[in-house]
C-alpha cells in the first residue's frame, strides 16, 4: 500500500482537494481529505485519443507540406517513409515515442496503425516492455483484427470500408474513421458506416453535428495538427455541445505527442473551460475505449501524474486546474505512476 499526498484533481469534475490518494495493488483504494504540507498536484494520467506512431521514423520530415503531400494515403511522404523503413528501426522509433509519452504522463494512446498485420504487430512489439498501453486501430484487410484492438479507416472518400465495419460489428470491436479533415464531403458517408469514433471533424456543420448527436458518436479533435497542415479549425465548442470530445496529437512526424502542449493550445484557442480540456485529455479518451483510467476515484486503476506545484513554473498558481491545463510542461513532472 502506498500513499500520495498533495492537491488532488479528483473525480470527473477535477475538484481540487487537499489530501491523499491511497493505492493498493495497483488500484486506487481511497481518496481522502487530509492536512498535508505537500505542494504536489496529483492528476490522472493522460489518454492521447489519436496518434500515428508509425511516422516516428520521420519526425519533422513533412514541414511545410500540405495534407495530401504529408500524410494522405497511399503515396504521401509518410507512406513512402513507412514503406522504406526497416522493421527493427520502426519498432525502435515507436518505442522511443512511447517512452516519451510515458515520461510526460500518458498512460494510453489510441493509435491508427498503418501497414496491416505487420504494422499492428510492430506496435505490439514496441509497447511490450513498457507500461503505456496503446489501443491499436489496425488497417488493411479485416484480418488485422486478429492482432489489433479495432479498425481505423483512413476516410470514406479513400475506399469502401463496409466489409471492415461489418467485421468489427461481428467481433464486437471498435470501428473508427477520419472524417471532415480536408473538407466536409466524407462526413455523411463516414456517419453512414455507424462508426464508434470519428477523428478530426474540422469542417463539421450543423447537419453533421445533429447526426453525431443522434448517433451518439464521440469525436477526437487534433487542433494543433490541423493548424500545422493548414486544413482549418475544428468547431470544438459545438462538438462539445453535441457529444463526447477527446483530444489527440495526431502524427508524430508533425508534433510531439505531448498532452501538455495539446491542452495549452486548445484552452487558449477555443471557447472551452480548463476542466473541459482536462477531461478531453483524460477521461474522454479512456471512456471511448473502455480503459479503466482517466479519473482519480476509488476502484480505478492507479494511473497518475504528479506535478511539482512548487516548481519555478507552477509556484504561485492561483488555480491548479488552470495551471495544469494552460501552464504545466513535462519539466514540472515529479513522478508518473502507470501500473
Amino acid at each position: 500500500m502506498k500513499e500520495i499526498t498533495g492537491t488532488i484533481l479528483a473525480g470527473k469534475s477535477f475538484d481540487p482537494i487537499r489530501g491523499r490518494v491511497i493505492i493498493n495493488d495497483g488500484r486506487i483504494e481511497a481518496v481522502e481529505r487530509a492536512n498535508t504540507e505537500s505542494t504536489d498536484i496529483i492528476l490522472p494520467a493522460f489518454v492521447n485519443a489519436h496518434t500515428h506512431l508509425g511516422d516516428s521514423v520521420a519526425k519533422e520530415a513533412a514541414v511545410g507540406k500540405s495534407l495530401e503531400e504529408a500524410v494522405a494515403p497511399p503515396d504521401s511522404l509518410k507512406h513512402q517513409q513507412l514503406a522504406g523503413a526497416d522493421q527493427s528501426d520502426l519498432v525502435s522509433a515507436m518505442r522511443r515515442t512511447l517512452q516519451f509519452m510515458e515520461q510526460t504522463g500518458t498512460v494510453s494512446c489510441l493509435d491508427f496503425r498503418e501497414s496491416g498485420i505487420p504494422g499492428a504487430r510492430a506496435l505490439r512489439e514496441a509497447a511490450e516492455p513498457l507500461s503505456i498501453d496503446p489501443f491499436i486501430f489496425g488497417s488493411g484487410d479485416s484480418s488485422v483484427l486478429d492482432i489489433a484492438d479495432g479498425y481505423g479507416a483512413s476516410g470514406a472518400n479513400d475506399d469502401d470500408f463496409t466489409k471492415e465495419r461489418a467485421a468489427c460489428r461481428d467481433r464486437d470491436v471498435l470501428f473508427a474513421i477520419h472524417a471532415g479533415e480536408p473538407d466536409a464531403t466524407d462526413i455523411h458517408p463516414a456517419l453512414d458506416l455507424e462508426p464508434d469514433l470519428l477523428i478530426h471533424m474540422v469542417h463539421a456543420k450543423q447537419e453533421h453535428l445533429t447526426r453525431v448527436a443522434e448517433q451518439s458518436v464521440p469525436v477526437t479533435v487534433c487542433p494543433r495538427a490541423n493548424a500545422v497542415l493548414d486544413v482549418g479549425t475544428p468547431p470544438v465548442r459545438d462538438l462539445l455541445d453535441h457529444t463526447t470530445v477527446a483530444l489527440g496529437s495526431d502524427n508524430v512526424m508533425l508534433n510531439p505527442p505531448s498532452m501538455f502542449r495539446e491542452m495549452a493550445y486548445t484552452a487558449k484557442q477555443f471557447d472551452v473551460t480548463a476542466r473541459e480540456v482536462l477531461q478531453m485529455a483524460t477521461s474522454a479518451g479512456a471512456e471511448i475505449v473502455d480503459h479503466d483510467v482517466g479519473v482519480i476515484a476509488p476502484g480505478k486503476r492507479a494511473a497518475l501524474t504528479i506535478l511539482d506545484g512548487d516548481s519555478n513554473n507552477l509556484v504561485n498558481s492561483a488555480d491548479p486546474v488552470q495551471a495544469v491545463v494552460r501552464r504545466a510542461t513535462g519539466l514540472d513532472i515529479k513522478r508518473v505512476i502507470l501500473n
